[in-house]
């Protein structure tokens, strides 16, 4: 088991091109920050008709990664109950490499080491159909900061979709990540939330847009989806 902390910004969905490029340009100069380029991310959500995962607090989910030069690649997500405070999200997550564009729950099921999680999973898994979609490009740099404890740090750009009967509905997604990768001494002392936020306080300084975020992209799927049908 994995647990993710990551750290969310939110932006407005009319960010202009240029603050963008602004947010773009501070981070290609950030002391201990190297670029590593783009991918493009196709996410699709799963959930049973009756969305017994959302009400469990957990998300599946099957992710396309592409970028340039590389051949893309499928991967499936499972992330279970967690917590989220002033932007920081701390949650349990799996995740898996799969064959092709198609779930493999029993891989899940194996690994997941959450029994209430494994459970739900057993006795709703062959009722799970595709709910939404969350579509961006994503550009990355990793961050090390002086004490070694290393930062994922993504900014992306695109969309959430829900198709209904045919028509699809779309609302802007644009944000920033900051993921904790790794902190030295196993991060006891909680060294590694405190590089999250003074990065965020970095970036907030840079982009004063920037807010913390405490509405995972699930989430924002899960309420689009509610607009929608109205219910």
């Amino acid at each position: 088991m994995a647990i993710e902390r990551e750290l969310k910004l939110a932006l407005p969905g009319d960010l202009p091109a240029a603050r963008a490029n602004a947010l773009i340009e501070h981070l290609d100069r950030l002391p201990g920050a190297e670029a590593r380029g783009e991918r493009h991310l196709v996410n699709r959500y799963f959930d049973t008709p009756s969305l017994a995962l959302a009400h469990a607090k957990a998300a599946l989910r099957l992710r396309y990664v592409a970028r340039d030069g590389h051949a893309g690649q499928w991967l499936q997500t499972l992330k279970s109950v967690g917590e989220a405070r002033d932007g920081l999200h701390v949650r349990h997550e799996w995740e898996l490499p799969v064959k092709g564009e198609a779930l493999e729950l029993a891989a899940l099921i194996a690994a997941c080491d959450v029994q209430q999680t494994v459970e739900l999973l057993r006795s709703e898994g062959a009722n799970v159909v595709a709910q939404f979609e969350t579509n961006f490009v994503r550009r990355l740099w990793r961050y090390i900061a002086g004490d070694g404890t290393a930062v994922e740090i993504a900014f992306d750009q695109g969309e959430v979709a829900v198709a209904i009967d045919g028509t699809r509905h779309t609302e802007p997604l644009v944000e920033v990540e900051l993921e904790l990768l790794d902190a030295p001494d196993d991060d006891r002392e909680g060294q590694g939330a405190r590089i999250l936020h003074a990065l965020a306080a970095d970036l907030r300084a840079a982009l004063p847009e920037l807010r913390s975020d405490n509405v995972s992209k699930a989430q924002r799927g899960y309420r689009l989806r509610q607009q929608v049908l109205g219910h």
